[in-house]
This record gives C-alpha cells, structure tokens and sequence, in this order.
C-alpha cells in the first residue's frame, strides 16, 4: 500500500500546530511542532523503504539529516570531515585456546573451552585474569517486585560470581523475567561490578539459550546466517573492538561445578537438584578457591559491513569546559519492508518472513515505516541540534549522534562507543531518546507521561538535574520511573543506545513514551504521531541538557544505583 504522501490526519495536525511552537530556554531557536512533522513525514515516508541497516534507505536518512545539520551550522564530526562515521560491522570465525583453572585448597584442575567450560564466542582479547575471591549468589538474580533478592546489599565487586537455575526461582516467573534471567551474567559485570560470571551450561525450558549461561554482549550474537556461496559463516557478528579485554564469562557443566563446591558448606549435588525443583538457594563464599582465567582467542574476520553513525558538533562557549561534551543520541534505523509477497495456505493468509509484526487488516502494507521507532527520536535530536546551534552556547560542547543498526543489535552505539570521534572520558553524560511520539498503549491517561530510565543509576546528580528541568517548564511532564526499576522485566534499561554508553561509566539518561500495538508493526506511522506532546518532551530534552552543559563540574559518578522505583515520582516543590 503506498503512503508516500502525508495522511490526512496529519496534515489537519499539521495545521493545529503550527501555532504552536515551544520557546526553548535562554532564547534559543523554537522547538516547533510543524518542524518536527515536516521532518518525520519524510524520515518515515515509504520513499526511505523501513530504513534498515545497510539498506539505501537508510543513507537517504543519513544524507536528509546532514543536510539539515549543514544548513544550521552544525559542525561535521564524522570521517574526512564529513557528517558521516562509517560503523564496520564484522562477521567472525573465532578460534578458542582459553581455559580456566580451578584451585580449591591444594587441589587444582584446569579445564579448556569445550571441555567442561564453554566461554562466549567472542571472549575479547588475550588475557589472564586470577579471582580469589568467589561468591555463589543463588540464582543470581534480583527481582524485588516479586521479593526475590540474590545480590541485594551484598558486595561483590572485582569477585567472580556463580550462579545456578536456568529457569530461576519458582515464585519468580521464567516467561515473564525471560530478559533478566538471560541476562544474569551481563546484571553481575556491570550492575553489580563483578570480574567474571559462571553460569550453568543448560537450555532454560521453552527457551532458545540458558537463562543461566552467560550469553554474549549486544551485537556479539547469532551467527549472521548463510554468506554468499562458498563464503564461511561468522560465529558472531559484532560492531566492538575484538581486542578489547573483557570480564571473563564461562558456562560450565557438571563435572566443572562439582569440583568447584567440594569443599563448600553445602555441596553441588544438594544444589543442583534444589535448583531443578526452583527451590530457595543458600548464598555465600566459596572460601580458599581462586579461579584463572586464561583468554585466549585467534578470531578471523570473514565479513565486513559498513553502515554509517551521523556525528555533529556544537562548540561550547567556555574556553576550557568546551573540551567536555554532553552527549545526545536516537537510532536512525528502523526494520525495512517486507520482500516477500502474501500467500494463503492452511493458516489462512499472511505475509511470510515480515520484519515485524503485520497489523489486522493492514497485510497489503509492506513498509515498516518506524514512526515513533525512533523516527521520533531522529526528528527530535534534529530540532535539538538545530535549537543548540541557532540559539546561545552553553559553556560546554554539544555532540549529536544519530546511531545506526540499534535494531540489529546497537551497532552504532557500540561502534562509536569503541571508537568516539572525541575522547570518551570527556562525556560528561549522555542523553537517549527512543520512541517519544506515542501514549504507552495508546492510553489518553499517559498523554502528559514521559518514563525516565537510567537517571538516578550511575549519577544521582544528573537525575536530580532532571528533575529540577521538569519543574522549570511552563508545562511539567510526569516522569515515571517504572521502566527504571531492576525488576523491569522488559529491561528496557539495556535494550538502547544509552546502554553503550553507561557500560563504559557515563551517565545516561533514556527518554521514552513506552511501548504501544504499533511497536514494531507495519502500522507505525505518521498519522499517528502525538507531536504536541512530542515537542514538549524535546523542549525538556533541551532543558535538562543545557542544564548539565553549563554545570561548572562534570555530575558527580557515585554508582548508588536505581532507587526511583516502579512509580511516578512527586513533583518538586
């Protein structure tokens, strides 16, 4: 079905708000309703075809908005003085040497990658690592919504942690914490500062992969699928440096575990088999027991993909603050289209192989068009960029990136987070927005509701920053922090581009309106946009943002972690 022009839904909202621009702070240039649906009409048109990863319409996206960053005087930041960063993204055959050796007392046993130990396909580069200090935590997982606390106030930095339980604890549902019981091992590294992880080497029932294992990074996944003919297919495929060093994660078999618990105060075989029944699991220190970690990993690259970042640059006005950098951010890419055509057989009829959901009575439409995932969000860091660049300088520097591949696994973020175009210890915090254009489920009760995730987890400062923000507007959001909570069991804390930046210790901050029938449906489009509120939750980007960029001090790191709960915060006096 074609949808190249605006519907007439939007250009009667078009004609609403073009009355309604949003001054931003300070005298800035105006934060405009009617800009951002111009701007979305085209970046969500059928004309730029889903915008997948790789694909032409993606570059046409790229090439819109560096046009527009050129026009308003933004700097270039990206290669050869371009607004472009080419993202390589490599397919990896990985061949592992490493090994991890147990000492339990006087006794010692080393066991290699596939004999008893399985470490991830991309294990990062050579290293040794030695761990004297082992902590079993049960099933490793903490959910306070549903009471159940492994880790709580126990503190288990520079520790290796283990853990057991592919499906978790019975009075914690496996379907419904599914993301966090995969993610157990990426919870102990880099929530809970952990050196290394150990997680059973099982299936977790009704489940591709261990809920216990020790599954790889974002973008270091499944095998890329079939290569051209005669081509060897990659064991993973990842946009990160593959020499960095990274914390050790190993899943192990029975014979690995029984060694490890023999001489502690309740032994593996009473574990195992309270962990197959989901019963409550004891959590303590596995004394006299050291673990090295040899990392050894020969890895040839067998595919190469580019795809591009959009980097600009507003210069600070203060001459030595200018040298730090607040950080936005929103992902370009969407899913794409479907290529297969609609057939019918005994399932009735469908559209085979589609890149997403397929709204009822929208079958005919082939085009994801990704309005709000993160059309929003692209518009929206173009009207920041355009109002930081027009309006006055606050005393640091602005950086704008719009990532690529966030829906094929962070590409972007974690390529640019491996290798920034300024230095990444000058980021004094970085701001995300995805998917800020809807209601959460279409409700009219979220039509004033912006959730907040990540705040308070690394900087308590910038999530204090944010909340003054909100109270300055002439209009304040409710800013909820449900999505915040660690018992988020759709994790959304970890499932955007923030999350790249905050795995390397900057504060962040991911804005969002929340999930809604259309996410990642073919019916994700323009006409359903709710752009006034989409241009007040911009003008409170830029607010927070100018805020931190005029701080005298980079927000205090002090790592106290989500607190902010799974409710709406007060407003401040």
């Amino acid at each position: 079905m074609s949808r190249a022009r605006v519907p007439v839904r939007a250009l009667a909202i078009a004609v609403v708000l073009a009355c309604l621009p949003v001054a931003a702070s300070g005298g800035a240039a105006p934060i405009k309703s009617e800009d951002l649906m111009e701007w979305l009409s085209y970046v969500a048109s059928d004309e730029l075809q889903g915008r997948a990863v790789f694909s032409a319409g993606l570059g046409l996206a790229a090439g819109y908005i560096g046009d527009h960053l050129r026009v308003w005087g933004v700097k270039a930041a990206g290669d050869h003085s371009s607004y472009l960063q080419t993202v390589r993204v490599l397919g990896v055959k990985s061949t592992s040497h490493s090994t991890v050796t147990v000492q339990v007392g006087s006794e010692t046993r080393t066991f290699a990658d596939g004999e008893g130990v399985a470490f991830s396909r991309n294990a990062g580069g050579k290293q040794r690592v030695t761990i004297d200090r082992v902590e079993f935590v049960g099933y490793g997982l903490d959910v306070p919504a549903e009471h159940h606390v492994d880790f709580g106030d126990k503190n288990v930095k520079s520790a290796a942690v283990v853990w057991l339980g592919a499906d978790g604890p019975s009075d914690v549902d496996a379907q419904k914490y599914r993301l966090l019981l995969l993610q157990r091992g990426r919870f102990a590294v880099d929530e809970e500062q952990a050196a290394a992880s150990i997680g059973p080497d099982v299936q977790a029932a009704g489940r591709r992969g261990g809920a216990g294992a020790a599954p790889p990074a974002d973008g270091q996944g499944a095998n890329g699928g079939s290569g051209a003919a005669g081509a060897p297919v990659p064991d993973f495929t990842t946009a990160e440096r593959l020499d960095k060093p990274l914390p050790p994660a190993v899943r192990a078999k029975d014979a690995f575990f029984e060694f490890l618990f023999s001489h502690a105060p309740t032994r593996y075989d009473d574990l195992r088999r309270k962990a197959a029944a989901r019963e409550s699991l004891p959590t303590f220190r596995l004394d006299g027991v050291t673990l090295t970690f040899n990392v050894d990993v020969d890895y040839e690259i067998v595919r190469t993909q580019l795809t591009h970042n959009v980097v600009g640059i507003v210069e600070g006005s203060d001459p030595v603050l200018k040298n730090t950098y607040v950080a936005f951010g929103a992902h370009y890419d969407h899913v794409g289209f479907a290529d297969t055509e609609i057939v019918s057989g005994d399932n009735g009829t469908r559209r085979a192989r589609a890149p997403g959901r397929v709204t009822a009575g929208a079958i005919d439409d082939r085009i994801w068009n990704g309005a709000d995932d993160d059309g929003s969000g692209t518009v929206g860091l173009m009207a920041l960029a355009r109002a930081f660049a027009e309006g006055p300088r606050p005393r640091r520097s602005l950086l704008f990136v719009w990532h690529t591949g966030e829906e094929a696994g962070r590409y972007g973020s974690l390529y640019f987070a491996d290798y920034p175009v300024v230095p990444i210890d000058r980021i004094v915090a970085q701001l995300n927005i995805d998917m800020i254009g809807r209601n959460r489920d279409n409700k009219a009760s979220e039509a004033n509701t912006l959730y907040l995730v990540g705040s308070d987890r690394i900087s308590s400062e910038l999530h204090d920053i944010s909340r003054a923000a909100d109270a300055a507007l002439p209009r304040p959001l409710t800013l909820d922090y449900e999505f915040n909570d660690p018992s988020d069991g759709e994790s959304l804390y970890t499932r955007s581009d923030h999350y790249s930046y905050a795995a390397k210790g900057i504060p962040v901050i991911f804005f969002t309106t929340g999930l809604h029938p259309d996410y990642h449906a073919n019916t994700d489009e323009v006409s359903r946009i709710e752009f006034e509120k989409m241009t007040r939750i911009v003008q409170y980007v830029y607010e927070t943002g100018s805020r931190v960029a005029n701080l005298d001090h980079a927000p205090a790191r002090d790592h106290k972690g989500a607190r902010a709960g799974k409710t709406a915060a007060p407003p401040l006096p």
